[in-house]
Parts: C-alpha cells; sequence; structure tokens
C-alpha cells in the first residue's frame, strides 16, 4: 500500500520507528554484545547505533531481540580498556552501560508490543574497530547530559546542536553523481520527512537530479530522482512553518516520492524554483481552481479530487497530522443490501461528524454557549495521527507502536467493525473523525489481519483479527468496491461541494463555520497560533506537540461557496463511438452550426437564448461623435457613464433623459470605463497610454495612472485590484490600498504582476470568483491565466485576426470571444479547445 512505499526502501529489521518521536538515529558500528554466565563469554554481534535520545543494538540473528537503552535511565556510561596479559592475546577496549531500564523489541523477531524491563542492568559492547570506541563513549555522555537535563526546551536545544554541528562537518559526497558531467546547482542540510520520523542529511539539486543523502546511510547510501521523471512538486508546511518540500513522480498517487524538510525557508524556495524552472516544459502547476473546473466537467473523478484538493490543502501521507481527509458517505452499515437509490442511504455532507446526530450537537452547543473565548464545538479533531493508525494499524503495526511508545491500544478501541466505529462517530462524545484515502482504495489489507498480529483480546473473549464488515459485503474486496461506488455515486457527486465547503473551503472559518457547527480548537487552525512567538522553549515544544498531536486542519482552498458537480448531457453517453454512433453523437463541438452552443453548461438552458429576439429598445440616444468604447452605470441606474473614441467621458441622466456632464482627459480616445465599488469614482482607459480616475461628488478628474508604454485597451476590477490591458503586449496586475476607496492616488497601487504576451493585447476579462483571467491578442491568441500565481493556464491560437472582445461563462468553464474574422468562438478553460465556432456576416464587437 502507497503508505507504506518508505518501508520498502529497506530489509533491516531495524526501523526508524523503534526510535522516540522527535528523536534522529546518528550513526552506526558493528559490534558485540558481549554476556558472561558462568564464567563463559558469549558475544553475539550487531549493529551498535548512537541516537539522540537512546542506544540501540540490532543483533544480526533476527531470534535475538533488539535491545534499546534509553539514554535517561544511564547511570554509568564509561570506556572499559581492558588489562592485557602480555603473555595473552590483547583485549580490545569495550563499552560499559548501567542502566535502570532495558526496552526489549521484536523478540523472537516478532511484532509485538515492547517489553520493559527495569531493575540494575550492566550491558557491555565490543566495538569491530576498537579504534572508535573511546568517541564513541564520548559521544554517548553528550548524548546523556541533554537527556537528563531538568528542561525539555534545554534537552531539544542541546540536540539540536549536536545535529547540526554532525551536518556542518559533513557534506554531500559529490561521488554519487550518476553522471561525471553533472553540474551541481546547490546543496544544504535537510531532513528527510516520513510518518512520525524525520532522517537528517544533506540534499544536492544538479541539472540532471535531486540527490538526498542520509546522515547515517539509513536506509540507503543515497536517493536519487530524476529531474525529467518529476510530475509535480509541492511547498508544504511542516510542523506550522513553511519548510517542507514534496516530490511526486506519478500523477495520482497520494504518496511521494520524497518529502523534505528544510532549516529555513529560502533553501526550500531556491530549490523549488530550480526544479519548477527546469519542469515548465514538462509538467502544469494546477491550482484548486483549475482541479475544480475539471471536476465539475467530469474530467476527474471524486477520488481523484479529493486526493487533487489534499495536496494543495498540505495534505501528505508522510505526515500523519496532515494526513489525507476522505469523508464518510455511507450512513447504511445495517442492512442486507446496499440501495444506493435511496438517498437514506448516504451521510448529510453538509454536515460536520459532529453535527449528524442531533441530540449530541445539542449538548456540545450548550457547553459552547458557557465557554469564554475563543470558543469551540468540538475538543478533538476529524483527522490526527491516532486516528490514521486507527484505521491502519494491521498493515503499521510498528507506526503504533512508536506513537504510543511501545504498546498497541486497548483491545475494545481498536478498529475492530465498521458498523461499530460509525456508530461511535454518531454517538461518541468525543469521536468525530472522518475517513482516510484507503477506504476508497484498492487495496484490503488494511481491514485484514493477515501478518497474524497479536492486537489483543476484547473484553468478550474474541482475539483482535481481521475488521467486521457491513452485512451488505460479502468480503473486504466487495466492501471496497462499493464504497468506492458510493463515492462516485449521483447523490454523492451531488452534494459532495457541501462537503468541500467545511474541510477545505469557506464554511471552514469564521461565521459561515459557527453557522455550519464546524468550529474546532484554535489550535488547529493554519495561524492559530505563532510558535515562534513563544519565548519559553519548554512551553513552545509543548505547544507546538500538542498541535501535532491533536490534529491539523486542511489549508483553506476556497473562500467562496464552492459550486455544484455539473455534467453536461454528452457526458452521459457511455456507449463507444461506431458505426451505429456517430461522433456527432459524442461531441458538442461537432454539432450543427446553429446548434453548437446549446447544452455546453446547466447554465446556459436555463439562459434561455431563444427569447433574446423578444427583446425590445426602450430609447436610443446619440451622445458621442465616435463609436462608444464602454459604459459604467451607478448603483441605483439613475445615471449611466460612456466613454468613446471622441475622447471624451459623459453621463447620462436616466431621469433626464440627456446627458448633463461631459468630460475630457486628453485628445485621445478612452477605451473603457469601469465603475469602482464605492459608487463615487469611474476609471477610465486611453489610448494616451494611461488610466484617470474621475471622481462623480466632485466632477472632476481625481488622479492619473501612467502604467504602460502604449495604449491601454481595456480594464478590468476585482477585490482592490485593477487589471490593465495595452498594445504595449502586457497586462499590468496594481494592488489598490484597502483604504483608498474613496480617494484613488497613484502612489496608493502596487504593481503587483506583469504579464507579458507576443503580440498586443486588446481584450481582457475576468471569470465571476476573479480567479482567472481572460486576455485576447492582436495576433488572436487566447491567454488564460491564474490570477493567484499569475500562471499561463492555457493559451490558444483560435482566430485568425484581432480578439475585440471575450467574456466568461457563469460557470467559468468556457471562454466566449469574438474577433475581426467574424467568428464567435468558445473555448474550455481546463483542456484549452475550441468547442464551438460560429462564422457571422460582419465582425462582432
Amino acid at each position: 500500500m502507497a503508505f507504506l512505499k518508505t518501508q520498502e526502501l529497506t530489509k533491516e529489521r531495524f526501523s526508524l520507528l523503534l526510535l522516540d518521536l522527535e528523536e534522529y538515529y546518528f550513526e552506526q558500528h558493528t559490534a558485540y554484545h558481549v554476556t558472561t554466565s558462568s564464567k563463559k563469554e558469549r558475544k553475539v554481534r550487531g549493529s551498535f547505533k548512537v541516537c539522540s535520545r537512546s542506544a540501540i543494538f540490532d543483533p544480526d540473528d533476527f531470534s535475538e531481540p533488539i535491545l534499546k537503552i534509553p539514554l535517561r535511565d544511564c547511570k554509568k556510561i564509561e570506556f572499559v580498556e581492558s588489562e592485557n596479559n602480555p603473555f595473552d592475546e590483547p583485549r580490545p577496549s569495550v563499552i560499559s552501560i548501567l542502566c535502570v531500564q532495558v526496552i526489549y523489541i521484536k523478540e523472537s523477531n516478532v511484532i509485538a508490543p515492547y517489553r520493559n524491563e527495569r531493575g540494575a542492568k550492566k550491558l557491555t559492547f565490543q566495538l569491530e574497530g576498537w579504534s572508535k570506541t573511546e568517541d564513541v563513549v564520548q559521544t554517548l555522555l553528550q548524548l546523556h547530559r541533554a537527556s537528563c537535563l531538568e528542561k525539555l526546551g534545554d534537552q531539544t536545544a542541546m540536540i539540536a546542536a549536536n545535529l547540526q554541528s554532525r551536518l556542518a562537518r559533513s557534506s554531500f559526497d559529490k561521488n554519487c553523481f550518476q553522471s561525471v558531467a553533472e553540474m551541481p546547482h546547490m546543496e544544504c542540510a535537510v531532513e528527510m520527512v516520513m510518518p512520525l520520523v524525520c532522517n537528517p542529511g544533506h540534499v544536492c539539486i544538479t541539472d540532471e537530479s535531486l540527490y538526498f543523502q542520509p546522515l547515517n546511510g539509513y536506509p540507503e547510501q543515497v536517493i536519487q530522482i530524476q529531474l525529467h521523471r518529476v510530475r509535480r512538486i509541492y511547498k508544504r508546511r511542516h510542523g506550522l512553518r513553511p519548510l517542507g518540500l514534496e516530490v511526486f513522480c506519478t500523477e495520482n498517487d497520494f504518496c511521494s516520492d520524497i518529502y523534505l524538510k528544510f532549516y529555513n525557508t529560502a533553501d526550500r524556495d531556491e530549490i523549488y524554483y530550480y526544479i519548477a524552472s527546469f519542469l515548465e516544459n514538462h509538467m502544469m502547476e494546477h491550482t484548486a481552481e483549475s482541479y475544480m473546473l475539471q471536476w465539475q466537467r467530469g474530467h476527474l473523478s471524486n477520488y481523484q479530487y479529493l486526493l487533487h484538493l489534499n495536496n494543495l490543502a498540505d495534505r501528505s501521507c508522510n505526515d500523519l497530522s496532515q494526513y489525507p481527509i476522505f469523508p464518510w458517505v455511507i450512513a447504511d452499515y445495517t442492512s442486507a443490501q446496499l440501495d444506493m437509490t435511496n438517498a437514506a442511504t448516504f451521510r448529510d455532507l453538509s454536515k460536520p461528524v459532529g453535527a449528524l446526530n442531533k441530540e449530541r450537537l445539542d449538548r456540545l452547543l450548550a457547553r459552547y454557549r458557557g465557554m469564554p473565548e475563543p470558543r469551540f464545538l468540538y475538543g478533538s479533531h476529524y483527522s490526527s495521527p491516532g486516528y490514521v493508525l486507527f484505521y491502519l494499524v494491521r498493515v503499521a503495526p510498528e507506526h503504533m507502536l512508536c506513537l504510543q511508545n511501545g504498546r498497541y491500544d486497548h483491545a475494545d478501541r481498536m478498529f475492530n467493525s465498521i458498523c461499530d466505529t460509525w456508530k461511535n462517530c454518531l454517538e461518541g462524545a468525543t469521536d468525530f473523525k472522518e475517513l482516510i484515502p484507503e477506504f476508497y482504495g484498492d487495496d484490503c489489507s488494511f481491514l485484514e489481519n493477515k501478518r497474524s498480529l497479536g492486537l489483543g483480546r476484547r473484553q468478550n473473549g474474541s482475539l483482535v483479527g481481521d475488521v467486521v464488515l457491513p452485512a451488505w459485503a460479502s468480503d473486504t474486496r466487495d466492501f471496497l468496491q462499493k464504497h468506492k461506488t458510493a463515492l462516485e455515486s449521483q447523490y454523492v457527486s451531488e452534494n459532495l461541494h457541501e462537503w468541500i465547503d467545511l474541510v477545505f473551503g469557506f464554511k471552514q472559518r469564521g461565521s459561515e463555520a459557527v453557522a455550519a457547527h464546524n468550529v474546532f480548537h484554535p489550535l488547529t487552525y493554519e495561524g492559530g497560533i505563532d510558535c515562534d512567538s513563544i519565548e519559553d522553549p519548554d512551553q513552545r515544544i509543548a505547544m507546538l506537540t500538542q498541535i501535532l498531536e491533536f490534529g491539523q486542519t486542511p489549508k483553506q482552498l476556497f473562500t467562496i461557496p464552492h459550486p455544484q458537480r455539473i455534467t453536461p448531457r454528452f457526458h452521459n453517453i457511455t456507449r463507444s463511438p461506431s458505426s451505429n454512433s456517430p461522433v456527432s453523437d459524442l461531441s458538442p463541438a461537432s454539432q450543427s452550426e446553429d446548434s453548437s452552443f446549446e447544452d455546453l453548461t446547466e447554465e446556459s438552458r436555463k439562459l434561455a437564448w431563444a427569447n433574446m429576439g423578444n427583446l425590445k429598445p426602450l430609447s436610443s440616444h446619440k451622445i458621442h461623435k465616435e463609436a462608444v468604447t464602454g459604459i459604467a452605470v451607478t448603483r441605483d441606474g439613475a445615471a449611466i457613464f460612456s466613454t468613446s473614441q471622441d475622447s471624451t467621458l459623459k453621463m447620462f441622466s436616466k431621469e433626464l433623459k440627456d446627458f448633463q456632464r461631459s468630460m475630457s482627459f486628453s485628445n485621445m480616445a478612452l477605451s473603457s470605463c469601469l465603475m469602482l465599488e464605492n459608487g463615487k469614482t469611474v476609471v477610465c482607459s486611453s489610448w494616451d497610454n494611461n488610466v484617470y480616475f474621475y471622481s462623480i461628488p466632485y466632477g472632476r478628474r481625481q488622479d492619473t495612472l501612467m502604467g504602460h508604454d502604449d495604449a491601454v485597451s481595456e480594464m478590468c476590477w476585482f477585490d482592490d485590484r485593477l487589471y490593465t490591458a495595452s498594445w504595449d503586449s502586457t497586462v499590468k496586475v496594481w494592488q489598490c490600498a484597502s483604504d483608498s476607496s474613496s480617494r484613488h492616488k497613484r502612489s496608493q497601487f502596487q504593481l503587483l504582476a506583469e504579464l507579458e504576451h507576443d503580440a498586443g493585447v486588446n481584450t481582457i476579462g475576468l471569470n465571476p470568483a476573479g480567479t482567472l483571467l481572460a486576455s485576447g491578442c492582436k495576433d488572436g491568441t487566447v491567454t488564460i491565466w491564474d490570477t493567484s500565481s499569475y500562471g499561463t493556464l492555457q493559451q490558444v491560437h483560435c482566430h485568425t485576426g484581432t480578439i475585440h472582445h471575450m467574456a466568461f461563462s457563469p460557470d467559468s468553464r468556457h471562454v466566449l470571444s469574438v474577433g475581426a474574422d467574424s467568428c464567435m468562438k468558445v473555448l474550455d478553460v481546463q483542456t484549452g479547445m475550441v468547442i464551438s465556432s460560429v462564422k457571422a456576416e460582419e465582425e462582432q464587437r
């Protein structure tokens, strides 16, 4: 299973999971564990491993247990130089450890709870390389002093200093390069992140590959990822800090090929941008908006879409405190047959798990109302390391033992039954957990105790074995198949957007979260607390540990309601093209021109295009000498402002049915106008390269923005951002200060981005959410931009002449453009395909 991909790198019995949480494995030495009984000496060969909080001996003989000696329980660690008799063979020096606790792991080579043996005990280890014995003892003594410090913050600081010293004294071994011709770009110290553990080392990036070399040589001497194989890269938030980088060599696998944690953000960003620039022609950086459009059109399944959202929200299978989240979708685990045509079969996706039971919710609300600020409804989260391993204990027992100090949970609290787990999520006072991706995958091993693990005996006397399935599932494969079918069902497809609103969207925070009964402890939210601002190191570490173990709310991806999934009619046709099923039945783009705009979206069907011909003009007024280029209307509809190629801005009074004002900023044509949200300012663009701000209350020019080197052709405004298009082949994005709604001064506009084109830009348009920008050029090219990253999503040459105007469909799935070639075209935002085209008798503007 994907979760265990990192474990496949080694077949050793030793694992980093044998360490304590937040512990590091530094070095290993071939050694002998020496025991003496009845004057007879016995030596067991193995590996002596020096860790930041313990010493571990891993015997070569798998019948022998692994010994773990916590350094805090050591009373004496010394270098013993044996007395040599000149007539005998020389005897090597040894490491002698007097301790009060030894932990025995994997006795008889069985994964089981650890056995702790308490009481004074002396252990002796003899290194094969005798000369290193004294150095190893000195290292152990230094780490022992750190483990015995009273304050946890002091312990952590001393261990961190030891680690940084080791990293500073070493560097990446360039002999590990795959090719002698490789050119290194940079290297730095990092940690490789795996579930529950981190492994320090050095990363080196070249013009061909990304390399990671562990400080301890575990699990391999070097890990290589060829850059041309990389398909996705993500910046990650790790330990609440922007230090992570995750690299994927696959498109859909939710487990990455490597996850690195850097010691500073600048190093992380440099490697990220180096890889991104290398891959700019090999991969596309997707946004939540672009995935949403694919999902809406049915190009992504519900499962794939949820995986992509989890990825974008910093969820990773390498970080159990931020493991991918999937919803419970079925509510019926008792019936003999699963009826997916009955809505009662499914869980209400508009509510969080904690709000599904009204009686429990009422109790939680009563407590919430009497709680001081900051208030929260749920004292536990829907995703945490404990919950993830609750589900995965049968395939990841060592992770559970690592998390719970060498113990499994009580047998009756284990994941014993699907039905009982769902029932507890509905009725339990503190159980609000959701599911994980494995419930909708193909690997059913997490539901079966194939390894015959001794997970305990329940109060009814039964052993914990396979998970008990619902009556409607014949076996584990049947359960997963029906669960996957339910996730992709019509009911879930029509309602999944409501669950996304709760977990990734606008109901995650603020007043909408309160109204939706979706308020969790403030520590679970990104930015809920700044750990770096806590001066006391003990409090800071305790707070960070609490946050990581409690669980974290995903990064918020959407701040407006998520649209419902819309499937065009032609997607419902599942038959393959044949002589009996012409292509025109399957593709709207191939239909006749008379119906080429029919059935593109649900919205288009509601617009009733046939009624457009019934519209009648109420009045007509000629107030300009040249072509009108822009119209803006006041909120109350009393005044209409228009710009023209005659260089004037005019105000027309609806009541007087005549124009009242005329304003000229220069002798050059005005190309467009728009009304700001305050209703007091009209913005005009001009062929003289400037943008003018006109104050309606004062009746005069308020300010001028000189932003381009050629005519400004059109403008858009959204959320205090001004987008200006120009014949100088650029679109510029300006940020307006939030306090400048009534007086726009040039100094209050900051240039955020400059979007380069190959030809003059003649028109631009924003989608309703302001997340996508379309630009049309004089060479007939349409470019679609992501307004959050200013990256190009699509670039399509679809007209043979200048593009005059363009607009997004209400659902943002299509762009309509008209041009000098007399064509009106519809472009699919996600695929970049022209799906419809109509040729008119004259130019459309």
